[in-house]
């Protein structure tokens, strides 16, 4: 039987991966490049779509060389993409009216604070919830709990609306596309014949409703974003994303799969299972579960999002996120306390603790439990006697931390019983963050011999479509895990006193960049709001329920 390639496009928050895979799910070709980060002023964090372009374009090609294939050999390809990262461009001309606004981007974060403390949203909540109490929907129960965050592309995409002129003149002549990394990706392969966006992607912008599998039309009329301007919602994997034009390639490849990071990522791990968990430690550090059949209604800030669609199956996940993971170990190489991120864990292991330092990873703000955006990063507790090794224990630390507290807000909002985290992502292969993440969940935690599980990901999805691979349990058959870090009870026990001190330190940091707020179109209130730190979390593993499903 002839041999099939499948080619897998993934694009992070610093990283774009072209890996070629065969019938086997091995790599045969690969290739690697970069994303440029533009900080055009304080909280900005964009990228160029014609620098993206250009990258996207000529790192496939390298794998294809390093493959020793031709773009005619391949069989299908799949793109999986960041989320929340969008762009607006003329339906006329194809130009953007601005560049790339990233998922780090902090230019709408007196936005997210003002429409979360104002009269109008407060309104819209109460509403939500006496709904719920009358008619006992989980969509009613979500909206009552439910907060702006930055890295949700509704309030950015807002304050685009409101700021570039000439988007605002598009719109009025109804010359205005909007869509994220993916919608636009398609569009460009495709020469214009998409404008799409599959249903992962979409629930990640925070105006798509997932229980409905819409946009949100309350998003629509409030945010005041134009209906005829956004994508077609479709199926994770399908004919509906054609092929890339002729010339780009040399030949049309045609793309079977479009889909979000982390969808991609779960079924790299083959998460298919209800109660299955994987976690990326990546640029960010996304927990994802999944919840099934049925959306989850958070209520300490995990966040409900569709898995994926095939057809007639729709699978939810829930997610805590930690927006700062890669980039802190980046900013500490640059900072001078290493040379290189794989000397970090020798490094951490050559002192027995941080003699008292702890680390606040907290760039972008702190997610589940605080859901604090004004959180400072920064040490506390350096003294004369701190050494470089100390520094560097006290990061990887607070990195293992931050997952302890997602997956106990999991534990405290989730129904299963978890024996298993299936890890990935660049930071996985550092053996003190692994180890330390087993012994403060209690679980046992499996790292796959190459852990780009997106790029995996889009390869299972694709060969799955595409029946190169018959049956999920196949796909099972296929992962290949390299290193299992089991749970250390004794060092559980050791680290209680280090974390709660962690914790105080963390609480010292919430609420560090509030600001005055004004008013702003739309937003009646102009009541500030402080932002009122958690409770500290136990390293009990949250709550563990009776009948719960056990993986």
């Amino acid at each position: 039987m002839e041999e099939k390639y499948i080619l897998t496009l993934d694009i992070g928050t610093s990283t774009i991966r072209s890996f070629i895979y065969n019938t086997k799910a091995e790599i045969v070709g690969k290739a690697v490049d970069q994303v440029v980060l533009h900080y055009p002023h304080p909280g900005f964090v964009e990228i160029d779509p014609d620098e993206l372009w250009t990258s996207v374009v000529s790192v496939v090609p390298k794998s294809l060389k390093d493959a020793k294939l031709t773009a005619c050999q391949i069989t299908a390809m799949g793109i999986s993409t960041q989320r929340g990262t969008f762009l607006n461009w003329s339906r006329k001309t194809g130009k953007p009216f601005h560049k790339f606004i990233t998922w780090k981007d902090l230019r709408a974060d007196k936005l997210v604070k003002q429409w979360n403390a104002s009269y109008t949203w407060k309104l819209f909540k109460a509403s939500a919830y006496i709904l719920y109490l009358i008619l006992r929907s989980k969509r009613f129960k979500a909206g009552s709990v439910f907060k702006f965050m930055n890295t949700q592309t509704c309030l950015r995409l807002y304050w685009a609306l409101q700021n570039v002129a000439p988007l605002k003149n598009a719109i009025q002549d109804d010359d205005a596309l909007f869509g994220t990394l993916d919608t636009w990706l398609l569009y460009k392969l495709t020469g214009g014949k998409v404008h799409m966006t599959d249903v992962s992607s979409a629930s990640a912008t925070g105006f798509y409703d997932p229980f409905t599998m819409q946009w949100a039309g309350w998003g629509i009329t409030m945010l005041k974003i134009p209906r005829a301007a956004l994508p077609q919602v479709v199926d994770t994997a399908g004919d509906h994303f054609t092929s890339t034009l002729q010339n780009i390639w040399g030949h049309p490849i045609r793309i079977v799969s479009c889909m979000a990071d982390q969808t991609a990522s779960m079924w790299g791990s083959c998460c298919f299972d209800v109660g299955d968990v994987k976690l990326t430690m990546g640029t960010g550090t996304f927990f994802n579960i999944n919840t099934g059949t049925e959306p989850h209604a958070s209520v300490s800030g995990l966040y409900p999002i569709v898995g994926w669609r095939l057809g007639n199956e729709l699978v939810y996940s829930a997610e805590g996120a930690n927006n700062d993971t890669a980039s802190i170990i980046k900013w500490a190489q640059n900072l001078g306390l290493f040379n290189s991120p794989e000397d970090t864990a020798d490094i951490a292991m050559s002192v027995p603790d941080t003699d008292g330092v702890y680390f606040i990873p907290a760039f972008s703000g702190l997610g589940p439990p605080y859901n604090d955006g004004t959180a400072a990063s920064g040490f506390v507790g350096m003294k004369p006697s701190t050494t470089k090794a100390h520094l560097v224990r006290a990061v990887l630390e607070s990195l293992a931390f931050r997952t302890a507290q997602l997956y106990t807000c999991v534990c405290n909002e989730t129904n299963y019983n978890f024996n298993t985290i299936r890890l990935d992502g660049g930071v996985s292969n550092n053996d003190f963050i692994a180890q330390l993440v087993a012994d403060l969940t209690g679980l046992r935690v499996e790292r796959p011999v190459h852990v780009e599980m997106s790029s995996q990901g889009c390869a299972h999805i694709v060969g799955f479509k595409l029946g190169i691979w018959k049956s999920k349990e196949e796909l099972k058959t296929l992962r290949k895990i390299d290193c299992v870090f089991n749970p250390r009870p004794q060092m559980k026990k050791a680290y209680e006193v280090t974390f709660a001190r962690w914790q105080d330190a963390v609480k010292r940091m919430c609420g560090w960049y509030i600001s005055e707020t004004t008013s702003q179109a739309g937003i009646s209130d102009s009541s500030s709001s402080t932002v009122t730190p958690q409770s500290s979390f136990k390293l009990s593993g949250g709550r563990r329920k009776n009948g719960s499903i056990s993986k």
